[in-house]
């Protein structure tokens, strides 16, 4: 019944997919036969829809000597994608446009040109802005009070970075940016929050990516959780030991102890319904010294009043991408108690990162790609404050 289920939606979407697809390229069509009449359908047909679901294509499981020519699918659909969004969002606007136009009495004989003129000039203003929004990076810092003590009387400066998708389109190039900066930060622990991966580790194995992340420095470890797309690529083993013999552990609803501090690491929320499950919160807290601090990554930001009611202090998420693109941080809001940024919620502190990478398109509208900088302050710290302060942001 269940893979009835997941097979009936599974219907639905690419159905879905079709239709809105035939739309757009209807027109495409009306547009580039304007500008090129000889052009014929049977061309153009074949053409459009290949570079449509080019990304379903680039993720089949391409023979390993023609490999090359699938991941060129793949960066081509994921560009496609976001071009996708922004006909779904223009394009039925433009059609209103035109029939109001037709009402009034207005001659349409030009629409054609002038708004394939327009739309293609903001295509391209969004594609740009997008991108800039993707590849340069925001430093978000979070001065959090914790009532509690550590061994240590210093306040903890905790770097996180969540939602890398490191794959075929974010590589090293982007990560070598990432480690550098979070190096700078002299950091005590790096946490990174979940889906260091896109998908399949093929390309992270392919181009040496654990070679970057090793040379990640923090004084008490690096730590890391699973995210719904380590458990979609189906390589957990692989990555799990990979990580570990570069000196990351990939806490899997486990807790280990850092100065004084307990680091937990639940699996993701995808493990109920992929793995069989996961422990709660509370189960995984049990038996510990609750007067010690609890920082918690769990990837998908749910569960906080449970994590607040077990005695966690501290809890970091992603996943939401705020959304990625505008206007979908509309729909992750309504999803999600909080789909980015900073709550109290009794004595807990949440943070959920927009994420440092991207998945699919390199591309980002009204969200940022972004690195955040924690100082947990204790209890005898020297700056300890009983108010939290999320300080500027800072653009690297």
């Amino acid at each position: 019944m269940k893979k009835m289920r997941m097979l009936a939606s599974a219907s639905v979407m690419v159905l879905v997919l079709v239709l809105v697809n035939l739309y757009i390229g209807m027109h495409v069509r009306i547009l580039i036969g304007y500008l090129l009449p000889e052009l014929l359908s049977a061309v153009f047909w074949p053409v459009f829809l290949l570079i449509a679901f080019a990304y379903m294509i680039g993720m089949l499981p391409w023979p390993q000597a023609v490999k090359p020519v699938g991941r060129f699918f793949k960066v081509l659909g994921s560009y496609y994608l976001a071009c996708m969004e922004f006909a779904v969002i223009v394009l039925p606007l433009t059609d209103l446009l035109y029939w109001v136009l037709g009402l009034t009495g207005v001659d349409r004989t030009l629409f054609t040109a002038e708004a394939g003129a327009a739309l293609t000039f903001l295509l391209v203003a969004f594609l740009v802005w997008g991108s800039r929004n993707a590849w340069s990076t925001i430093v978000r810092t979070h001065r959090l009070p914790v009532e509690k003590k550590s061994s240590t009387s210093a306040a903890l400066t905790v770097a996180v970075a969540s939602d890398l998708h490191l794959g075929n389109i974010v590589g090293n190039r982007h990560l070598r940016k990432m480690v550098a900066e979070i190096n700078s930060m002299e950091p005590d622990v790096i946490l990174l929050a979940g889906d260091v991966l896109d998908d399949s580790i093929e390309p992270f194995v392919r181009n040496r990516m654990s070679e970057q992340l090793k040379l990640l420095k923090a004084r008490y470890g690096v730590y890391a959780v699973l995210g719904n797309h380590e458990y979609y690529g189906g390589s957990i083993k692989e990555y799990t030991e990979l990580m570990a013999g570069i000196g990351i552990k990939v806490l899997q609803d486990e807790v280990v102890e850092a100065a004084g501090t307990y680091i937990v690491g639940r699996k993701d929320k995808t493990a109920e319904a992929m793995e069989g499950g996961r422990l709660s919160v509370a189960a995984l807290l049990e038996g510990l010294d609750l007067s010690r601090p609890v920082l918690m990554m769990d990837h998908q930001p749910t569960g906080f009043g449970a994590a607040a009611q077990a005695g966690v202090d501290v809890l970091l998420s992603g996943h939401t991408h705020r959304g990625q693109i505008a206007p979908n941080h509309w729909i992750t809001k309504r999803l999600f108690e909080l789909d980015w940024g900073y709550l109290r919620k009794e004595n807990l502190h949440v943070v959920v990162s927009s994420g440092y990478g991207t998945w699919g398109p390199p591309i980002r509208l009204a969200s940022r790609s972004e690195l955040i900088k924690l100082e947990v302050m204790l209890e005898g710290s020297r700056h300890y404050s009983e108010e939290p302060i999320s300080a500027k942001a800072v653009l690297i």
